[in-house]
């Protein structure tokens, strides 16, 4: 197993989570918060999912989150996390990702994943193409992207991805499995794995990623995993189990397929739990909850048994300050 000589990168995956009492535009004018105040505790990258149709966030447009952290930021790394690929044209991602990069230089990530990235109906409304294309669909990326025109998936048609120049940012596979593991290593792409959702072991997908890498292009000459991590700090162990109680519930619910607004955590704690104790279970095994001492105990320790290079952070807490206040909290202890 590998030894950490150093505590690793920390970034930031905002789901823009609506809380309940409030109206998704405001979830939407608070990402500029938290992408300052990421920069400021310097955090390595902040990424915004996509999910559509969903009322409990409010990411149904990464890219156009992307643009707005960048303008309000100056340094740190903004990207998706992710561009589900079979919801888009592949040229229109290319398109839109070689505008950001001419826009923000050396700042924009590109995460891909093929999940649907909302409820049931949303790949027929988005007339998605099936999820078997997704290899098909970045190999056009990397076509439209080509600084040969003579690349092009189809020359005849003389069809690139402007502005050329730019070109794609660094790509980033997200998954939860093996299989996609392979793909990212094979590729030579960065590797970022769900832990936030998925109770599939990260460690055995990490080591396939590293096992199986090749060297791509400059930006990525060696491996790069990234552990997707749910966090929740506060000042004690006490207070952050009682803020965790809105993402517990929120998670059992989403069990169900029910994606109601994030609960208080005064609504969470009077919850009554039935059947869903073990689905609470699995979460609290994924999350990590507790003071500042505990979370870099437990950091440290994720980020060290699954060979990761980074943690990211997803921390949905109902009130907007506190969730504010458990990034602060995480990064100063990592810092100690």
């Amino acid at each position: 197993m590998r030894r950490m000589n150093k505590a690793p990168a920390l970034s930031v995956l905002d789901l823009v989570p609506v809380s309940e009492g409030t109206a998704p535009s405001d979830a939407i004018r608070r990402v500029g918060d938290l992408a300052r105040l990421a920069e400021k505790l310097d955090y390595a990258r902040i990424w915004y999912a996509e999910h559509h149709a969903l009322p409990s966030v409010a990411c149904s447009a990464p890219e156009l989150l992307i643009g707005h952290a960048a303008s309000v930021t100056q340094r740190i790394r903004v990207g998706s996390g992710g561009i589900m690929l079979p919801n888009h044209p592949s040229l229109r991602v290319a398109e839109n990702f070689h505008t950001l990069r001419a826009l923000y230089p050396n700042r924009i990530d590109l995460g891909v994943g093929r999940a649907p990235g909302g409820v049931p109906n949303v790949p027929r409304a988005l007339r998605a193409a099936p999820g078997e294309m997704f290899g098909q669909q970045l190999a056009e990326l990397y076509a439209y992207s080509a600084p040969d025109w003579s690349q092009v998936m189809d020359p005849s048609t003389e069809v690139h991805a402007v502005p050329a120049d730019a070109g794609l940012p660094p790509m980033w596979l997200l998954g939860s499995s093996g299989a996609s593991a392979r793909m990212a290593g094979a590729a030579g792409l960065g590797y970022a794995f769900a832990t936030h959702f998925s109770p599939t072991p990260a460690a055995p997908a990490m080591r396939t990623y590293r096992e199986s890498f090749q060297p791509s292009d400059e930006h990525f000459p060696a491996p790069h995993a990234i552990l997707c991590v749910a966090v929740i700090c506060a000042p004690t162990d006490e207070e952050a189990r009682y803020l965790a109680g809105s993402m517990e519930l929120a998670w059992v619910r989403m069990q169900s397929n029910q994606f109601p607004p994030l609960p208080s955590p005064e609504a969470a704690a009077a919850y009554q739990y039935g059947y869903e104790s073990e689905a609470l279970e699995r979460f609290r095994k994924l999350a990590v909850i507790g003071s500042p001492t505990t979370v870099r105990e437990r950091l440290l320790d994720l980020a060290r048994d699954n060979q990761a290079d980074e943690l990211m952070l997803i921390t949905n807490v109902w009130d907007h300050v506190l969730r504010l206040r458990s990034y602060e909290l995480v990064a100063e202890a990592m810092r100690a």
